[in-house]
């Protein structure tokens, strides 16, 4: 062993650290090399400029002279050149000597029960493995589902801002096909509207039309626990007719009532059109001093929009059933169906001054009342529109005016509600996102009942039976509205609504006599107006050659019985196709 001998170290008794003057440490400096120098022990000398590394390095290893660190810092400490530290340290390593460890490695203490109880007779030990064969699948169909959420978010916010950026990152096409000769006239984007507000006085009622049905208060009380199946009403004729073929509308056009005449639905659609997202399409006829707001024969007026304001999209294909279009045909099933089940059955009927212009005699209409209003949008002009009422609730001797519309649920991994588990414990939320996803639709509905004076407007909640079944619904429920309370809860204004109205009816004023279109831009927020041929759209809905007795019949009823058999049509085609649709 290297000997080491530790030199003399003064005693201080009167305090710590080394005395002031003593004999020995003066004659310990005398004799350096005696007394202070240790003997036996390797010494490096070195400057005070070096740089100390370490003072000792055990992670060397000086068997493999490859793995040596040739850093000069180092070298100060390298004692192996020293032939006396060489031999002893060759004296004292024992070159054979290894620790291995044997030992196998500890077992976890936690996890799941069954690594720990091996039953190999027992058949159900393969249990385990199939459940980590059900978490692997679930983990892998969470990350499917997030790489698709993932890839549609990145997608639709290729654009970036905006409401309705990440639904017009789809192409949407347009209503109406756009034709060569057609010339454009103006361009208005919807930002302009934000900004307009008209106040209109009351309106006044010129004439009532057709019966209304009592409400079925019943329908009040229905929750998810028990609902009831959506029945369907073949029987009943709707009729959906435009403006310039309604028989009393001319009436009144001949009798200088008013200057501009359109419908409530025609109405609405401009009213509400900065919420809207996909295409539509309205015909402008100025004849003479007057102007007509009319529909095309199959217009998507007719239908209902379903999650259009939405931020997942749809389905692009037209056969899905949960396409756009396949979503327009069912909840315009849905809600012709369900305002005439939650009426009274077989109840007494509250018959208008006139009978119900569009039906033919001894023909089973739907109850449906027609009030044609007329309201003054400046000095010498007037607008009648023609609104529609779907039933009558009398109580306390007094007479409520209600309108009938149905929301519908067709899947709930679209919206992120079940309306089954939250429709009775939190319906506020259910109403929140029908808001969001179908802000423009539900809008139109409340401009609607505003328009007709209606005293409550009632929101059935219909779903599908089965997410793959979009013929069979049942009603989960049923809320009434006021109006104007429900207008000022989705920050509706009636004065922005009327300022739209009529600016767009001042513009069409100062057009020349003919035919004009309002086209709303499939994939930006703004609405064209084009001038198009005098025989324009008249031949787009082609019906099978009726006889001549017929023929000779006022093209109201024509167009109101097409009409109403393209619905009926459209709905059979869905019953014809969900027959093997479903699971």
């Amino acid at each position: 062993m290297v000997s080491f001998e530790v030199g003399f170290v003064p005693f201080n008794p009167d305090g710590w650290g080394p005395p002031e003057t003593t004999t020995t440490t003066a004659a310990a400096a005398a004799t350096p090399s005696t007394t202070t120098v240790p003997s036996n022990v390797p010494f490096a000398p070195f400057s005070r400029s070096d740089k100390l590394g370490r003072i000792a390095d055990w992670t060397r290893n000086l068997n493999n002279p490859s793995n040596r660190r040739n850093n000069a810092n180092d070298s100060v400490f390298d004692f192996t050149g020293d032939d006396s530290f060489a031999a002893t340290l060759a004296a004292d390593e024992d070159s054979s000597f290894r620790l291995v460890d044997g030992k196998p490695p500890p077992r976890p203490k936690f996890g799941p029960k069954w690594r720990f109880h091996h039953h190999h007779n027992n058949p159900s030990r393969h249990l385990p493995q199939r459940r980590d064969e059900e978490v692997e699948a679930r983990k892998r169909e969470a990350e499917k589902e997030r790489a698709r959420r993932d890839r549609l978010y990145h997608n639709n916010h290729r654009i970036g801002g905006g409401q309705h950026q990440r639904r017009e990152a789809a192409v949407f096409k347009s209503s109406v096909e756009i034709q060569p000769e057609w010339n454009m006239l103006e361009q208005i984007p919807f930002s302009t509207f934000s900004k307009l507000s008209f106040s209109v006085p009351e309106p006044e009622d010129l004439l009532f039309c057709g019966a209304l049905e009592s409400y079925d208060r019943t329908y009040d009380r229905l929750t998810p626990k028990n609902e009831r199946r959506l029945e369907r009403f073949k029987n009943r004729n709707f009729f959906k007719v435009t403006t310039t073929d309604d028989p009393v509308i001319r009436r009144l056009a001949n009798e200088d009532k008013a200057t501009v005449f359109a419908t409530d639905a025609i109405l609405s659609t401009l009213m509400c059109s900065p919420r809207s997202v996909y295409s539509w399409d309205i015909v402008v006829q100025r004849v003479g001093n007057k102007l007509f707001f009319d529909k095309r024969d199959g217009s998507q007026l007719d239908l209902l929009s379903v999650h259009e304001t939405s931020q997942e999209p749809l389905p692009e294909s037209k056969d899905d059933i949960n396409s756009a279009h396949s979503l327009s045909v069912e909840a315009a099933y849905i809600n012709q169906n369900f305002s005439q089940q939650v009426l009274v059955k077989e109840g007494k009927k509250v018959s208008f001054e006139e009978p119900n212009p569009f039906a033919n005699e001894g023909e089973e209409v739907a109850s449906a009342g027609y009030r044609y209003r007329r309201w003054k949008l400046d000095n010498d002009m007037y607008l009648v529109a023609r609104c529609e009422l779907q039933s009558v609730l009398e109580s306390n001797n007094q007479r409520q005016f209600l309108t009938l519309n149905a929301l519908n649920e067709f899947d709930p991994k679209y919206s992120g509600v079940d309306w089954r588990q939250k429709l009775e414990t939190q319906r506020g939320a259910v109403l929140a996102t029908e808001l969001k996803n179908n802000s423009n639709k539900m809008a139109k509905w409340t401009a609607q009942a505003l328009l007709g004076g209606a005293d409550m407007m009632k929101l059935g909640y219909v779903s599908r039976v089965h997410p793959r079944d979009h013929f069979n619904h049942v009603i989960l429920g049923v809320v009434g509205y006021k109006p104007r309370d429900f207008a000022s809860q989705i920050n509706l204004n009636m004065a922005n609504m009327w300022g739209i109205v009529k600016s767009i009816v001042d513009l069409c004023m100062k057009l020349n006599e003919g035919k004009y279109v309002l086209v709303k831009d499939p994939s930006k927020p703004q609405v064209r107006i084009y001038e198009v041929p005098a025989d324009a759209f008249e031949n787009d809905y082609v019906e099978e050659p009726l006889p001549e007795e017929e023929q000779a019949q006022p093209p109201t009823e024509d167009a109101a019985n097409g009409l109403s058999s393209e619905i009926s049509v459209a709905a059979t085609d869905v019953e014809d196709k969900e027959i093997t649709a479903v699971p």
